[in-house]
């Protein structure tokens, strides 16, 4: 079998998250999964923000093509760089157990301690309206590229700060990077911390095989964040955090949308049955209602 993934050292090391999830699950050998790296507009365009070059889209577009075209069998993806709305001909068969959803601030151990006007580094709409909501003071500059890139233009004194996700930097083995910030100073990305696998909608073999390896608590709480931005209609432009938590048999979700400069957040939350994407959609929903004029834009353009 064929797994398609990107070429980035996170990608790669969630390709074999997902070759030893399979392997450990059916007793395959070594060679049993041949990993086909295939780059992707994302990675060849690194100068410019992905919502001003095609958004998400620049993720998947590739590997969603050597899908149709039969030369790889399945590919994995980090969830949240996964388009809201799918081609009907791919579904996303699996996700593999959820690492930590929190971002890290590298370069200072809070916000408080950043120097007055600080600049912060991130490519992320989101994160760069929640430092604005908690730094009004902060300029935000373009960090775009993998981990390794990122971390040198913070070396090379860019920037005062940068923000990743908690869960990269424990997949590339560097954990001891950056501060921890807690979901209540900054709620994270849809489906931050998710590896999504994904095949062809009639490969029937493949998506019984990958149904093996689905950690269902995972799925249904990533669904229910990605039924979230189904409700808001929002795409790489719209700064939107939301995050769906087990609680009992329900799933207790939150969400928020923020303005460009972070001067106007509108939260809300729900507890809704696993599985209802209808009750999903209707808190986007309700967030846009909420919403003044000129952040209701943001996400009808």
């Amino acid at each position: 079998m064929r797994l398609g993934t990107r070429g980035s050292p996170l990608a790669l090391a969630q390709a074999r998250m997902t070759v030893e999830a399979l392997r450990a699950r059916f007793g395959w050998a070594r060679d049993a999964i041949e990993t086909v790296v295939v780059q992707t507009s994302g990675d060849r365009i690194q100068d410019r923000a992905l919502a001003e070059i095609g958004g998400k889209a620049l993720w998947t577009k590739e590997l969603d093509r050597a899908l149709a075209a039969g030369e790889i069998d399945f590919a994995v993806h980090s969830m949240k760089d996964v388009e809201t709305v799918r081609p009907d001909a791919i579904r996303i068969a699996a996700m593999l157990p959820r690492a930590d959803v929190r971002d890290k601030l590298i370069g200072t151990e809070s916000f408080a301690a950043l120097p007055a006007d600080p600049v912060v580094g991130t490519s992320s709409p989101r994160r760069a309206a929640q430092v604005r909501r908690l730094r009004p003071d902060a300029r935000i500059i373009l960090f775009r590229g993998n981990v390794a890139t990122r971390l040198g233009k913070l070396a090379a004194g860019e920037a005062h700060a940068t923000l990743l996700a908690a869960a990269g930097l424990d997949r590339l083995e560097r954990s001891e990077v950056g501060a921890i910030i807690p979901l209540d100073t900054m709620l994270p990305a849809p489906s931050q911390g998710a590896v999504g696998i994904e095949t062809l909608s009639g490969n029937a073999a493949m998506l019984d095989l990958l149904g093996a390896i689905n950690d269902a608590d995972t799925f249904d709480c990533v669904m229910a964040e990605r039924g979230v931005l189904r409700g808001l209609g929002g795409t790489c432009h719209s700064p939107i955090a939301a995050l769906g938590v087990l609680d009992g048999s329900a799933i207790h979700l939150r969400a928020e949308i923020l303005s460009a400069d972070g001067q106007e957040t509108v939260a809300g939350e729900a507890r809704i049955a696993r599985g209802d994407m209808e009750a999903a959609e209707a808190l986007g929903r309700v967030l846009l209602d909420r919403a003044s004029p000129a952040l209701r834009a943001l996400f009808e353009a």
